[in-house]
């Protein structure tokens, strides 16, 4: 194939508004990294793959712009080729073509030489692309993007189309004050969502968080409704239950999934007549908005939910997709999180700016594009604790700590990049394991419960009763105020260390930090 060097083969600039069928799936462009940081999350529509013509890739093409904004501008980065590629669509494939003398190139973590084929399979799940050593894109054929209505901020970060419909829905549910299930996989953001839910919905009272998986069965009535001074062995004080406590407001209950079966009844009928009963006190209406979640599965063979409690529960509902389904994110959420951590820190040189240099461009860059391509199986929250390592590792330029570039080196089996993976263990009895495997299996999945109880195939219950019941284990909540702040001074508020060195899980201890009123994403 030849090519003129100087040939008009450019791409319309992006259309902040053409109305687009919600299912049509067209060529989408994202930046997941540039130079101009500003730059990241700016996407391009590129040709239909049966009638367009080959176009080209490069310095001066396509145009990208924020949808809703304008105006649009190409790369216009002098380490890329005014025609890196050259793209040929052949009925659902993609051929790509570099030529002689372009600009370096890897598709896909491969280095590309000449020539290069993109199946329609590649193209859906999207591939990386690593221009000059210094713009990573994202190619991907995908549900075309269209400006996003006026929301709230929710605090959500990212612009496609998924982030953009889920603020759209935030917004939506969060002002009708109904109850509402939030699904998907740990990591996702589902106490993000509660938050901006309570947030949209501007009720006077406090947003109220509970783990429902932590809560000891013979326990449970005065953990959520209360009780009053004397009621029983220990009861020296009356207490509000976590239903009173969030009175007039929002009760988020966290891993709702792992709600003991002895809990279930008496949740129902609180959610059922919006009133509860005191252990030794009188029944008591309650004004509560009931927000849920869980990454469990609610029915189903082998389910002992109760299955009018997740009808209850889920008359609204919310799903969460995980991080490796909308990759077009990737770019502004690590920036996101890098930005969050190099400011605790105090560290905000460290970010990439206009006078970067070329091999430290590079390195961001490099950074990105492993990012890209790893599926994180703890989706946004492993990707913000990568953010805070790699920040903690860099101190004199960036640098990536050793257990963090063996992760994102890690490949599958069908060539595309993975992380890790719990091991999913077959079903077992928590007290069949021994002391040396369950602290094993702590310290390898950070503290965080959920992902050691999939590898140790139990349930949370399980882990959290092994865990209270050992006076070497503890959860975030139960670290006092003292040594809490001790450990975050050490670490110069460096809350991923301190949760290293306190053997807590880092999420748990986030949300500590969040309900304590200290700054911290």
């Amino acid at each position: 194939m030849t090519t003129n060097a100087d040939a008009d083969l450019t791409l319309p600039s992006v259309v902040a508004a053409v109305p687009v069928d919600d299912c049509a799936r067209r060529l989408v462009l994202t930046i997941v990294f540039h130079p101009d940081t500003r730059r990241i999350g700016e996407v391009a529509l590129l040709p239909d793959l049966a009638a367009a013509p080959p176009w080209v890739l490069g310095r001066r093409s396509p145009a990208f712009a924020r949808l809703g904004a304008a105006p649009a501008a190409a790369l216009a980065e002098p380490h890329v080729s005014r025609q890196a590629l050259v793209v040929t669509a052949d009925g659902e494939r993609l051929l790509l073509h570099r030529p002689a003398g372009s600009s370096r190139c890897r598709i896909g973590g491969r280095e590309l030489d000449r020539h290069t084929e993109l199946a329609a399979d590649e193209l859906r799940r999207g591939v990386a692309i690593l221009l000059g050593h210094c713009v990573v894109l994202l190619l991907r054929l995908a549900p075309s993007p269209q400006a996003a209505a006026d929301t709230h901020d929710t605090g959500l970060r990212g612009s496609s189309v998924y982030m953009n419909a889920l603020r759209e829905q935030i917004a939506r549910l969060g002002s009708s004050g109904l109850d509402v299930l939030v699904r998907g996989e740990t990591g996702t953001g589902k106490e993000l969502v509660a938050t901006a839910l309570h947030r949209a919905g501007q009720r006077g009272g406090p947003l109220v968080s509970i783990n429902m998986a932590a809560i000891p069965p013979g326990l449970a009535a005065a953990t959520l409704f209360g009780n009053v001074r004397g009621a029983f062995t220990g009861a020296a004080s009356a207490n509000a239950g976590f239903f009173g406590q969030a009175q007039g407001g929002t009760l988020f209950m966290d891993e709702i999934g792992d709600t003991p079966a002895e809990v279930q009844p008496q949740l129902l009928r609180a959610l059922q007549e919006r009133e509860v009963q005191a252990v030794g006190g009188a029944v008591r209406k309650v004004d509560v908005r009931v927000i849920s979640a869980t990454d469990a599965a609610l029915d189903g063979e082998g389910c002992d939910f109760k299955a009018a409690l997740r009808h209850r529960l889920g008359a609204c509902e919310i799903g969460l997709l995980p991080l490796r389904e909308h990759p077009e994110d990737i770019g502004e959420l690590l920036l996101h999180f890098l930005t969050v951590s190099c400011r605790e820190l105090g560290r905000t040189e460290l970010l990439p700016g206009a006078n970067a240099g070329a091999r430290e461009i590079a390195a961001w860059a490099g950074l990105f594009h492993s990012c890209l391509r790893y599926r994180w199986p703890g989706n946004v929250r492993e990707l913000a604790n990568t953010a805070s390592q790699v920040v903690v590792a860099s101190t004199g330029g960036i640098a990536v700590p050793e257990p963090v570039r063996v992760a994102l080196q890690a490949v599958n089996g069908d060539g595309g990049v993975s992380g890790p993976r719990a091991r999913r263990a077959t079903a077992r009895r928590l007290r069949d394991i021994d002391e040396a495997e369950f602290d094993q299996a702590l310290r390898q999945n950070g503290y965080e419960v959920a992902n050691v109880a999939r590898q140790l195939g139990v349930s949370r219950q399980a882990v959290y009763r092994r865990m209270d019941e050992s006076a070497r284990h503890r959860l975030a909540g139960q670290v006092p105020q003292s040594e809490l702040e001790h450990a975050l001074a050490r670490r110069a508020g460096d809350a991923s260390a301190a949760a290293r060195d306190l053997k807590v899980s880092l999420s748990s201890l986030r949300s500590r930090l969040r309900d304590s009123g200290l700054a911290w994403y």
